[in-house]
């Protein structure tokens, strides 16, 4: 901790101490809070006016009791503490939710921030307006989410219960009725999803919040099986695509020409990340989710090549076939 956080940190503990005296109804006198707080009676007195200056504190001297009191008994400090770097963030908070603003958490979320910007003293602005055209955030693409369908799982999640619901999967053309029992729900980037036994398939499976609609409860409630991991249906690090459980051991070889991208990305906890002699970059990591890592590669073109496992370099190979097909 820097010199001037240190400063700061014992300027902030010794104006919660003085706030604690003069609450107390002792009509703390300067040369009382200096020896308390074992400093100079002038930073006391600079203390003092910081209270009134900042936290528009209403405190007076009583020349009766020949101390300090505040004229409103009801008045508090807005003691919500923070260092520049987390009030930094908190300016950030409103902009990031808008990677968020598919569903109606987003509006919760905005309210808690709302109470965390009111409880900073008045001179305090929480916000980065000041930032001006100089700070931009990309966000991913959502699915919108209807606000009913996101409420209804969540209320499902919570009371176990079953849910009917149209859902339209990404190989269908229209949407159709389901029954499922939710069992968890994931967000990844800004998307949701759910995991749950379906009644059709009688089976787990991987569900979009954005591809369904109408969704009831029913009376009907249900047992999570003992056995269910929710870690076994999808990636952390990869992300979520398919309900895939089988685990693969990738191998990819990026070009020279994004070497510097390769080395510093963090593909997975499991990576292992070598530049060869040729300024190429080989990657190693583990992951059930092939789709996803299929995706990923296609989208790079011919700077990364996939050397394993074989059913991922069949599945890259078939998938240029038919790109090349398109453009024949």
């Amino acid at each position: 901790m820097g010199r001037a956080k240190t400063e700061e940190k014992v300027r902030i503990n010794r104006i919660l101490m003085i706030d604690g005296e003069v609450r107390s109804g002792v009509f703390p006198s300067i040369n009382d809070l200096a020896e308390k707080a074992g400093v100079a009676t002038r930073t006391i007195e600079r203390d003092l006016e910081y209270l009134r200056d900042m936290y528009k504190a209403p405190i007076e001297y009583d020349r009766v009791r020949k101390g300090y009191r505040y004229s409103e008994p009801n008045f508090f400090i807005k003691s919500v503490v923070l260092t520049e770097g987390e009030l930094f963030s908190v300016a950030l908070f409103d902009r990031l939710l808008e990677q968020y603003d598919n569903t109606p958490l987003a509006e919760t979320l905005r309210g808690i921030f709302t109470k965390i910007a009111g409880s900073m003293p008045e001179r305090i602005t929480v916000g980065t307006a000041g930032f001006g055209p100089r700070l931009s955030f990309v966000s991913e693409h959502q699915g919108r989410i209807d606000a009913e369908v996101f409420s209804s799982v969540f209320e499902a999640l919570k009371t176990v219960r079953t849910i009917r619901f149209d859902y339209r999967s990404l190989q269908e053309t229209h949407h159709r009725e389901r029954a499922a029992d939710p069992y968890h729900a994931i967000c990844q980037r800004g998307n949701w999803y759910f995991i749950g036994h379906c009644h059709d398939s009688s089976e787990a499976r991987m569900f979009s919040f954005a591809r369904a609609r109408n969704v009831t409860l029913t009376n009907k409630h249900f047992t999570i099986p003992s056995g269910f991991r929710p870690e076994d249906y999808f990636d952390k690090d990869m992300g979520v695509f398919a309900s895939a459980r089988t685990v693969y051991t990738v191998e990819l070889l990026a070009a020279d020409e994004i070497a510097t991208f390769a080395l510093e990305r963090q593909w997975h906890k499991t990576q292992t990340v070598e530049q060869r002699k040729d300024g190429s970059v080989y990657i190693k990591f583990t992951t059930t989710q092939m789709p996803e890592v299929l995706r990923w590669v296609l989208g790079q073109g011919h700077t990364v090549k996939a050397l394993a496992p074989p059913e991922l370099v069949e599945m890259v190979k078939a998938e240029a076939e038919k790109v090349r097909g398109m453009y024949a």
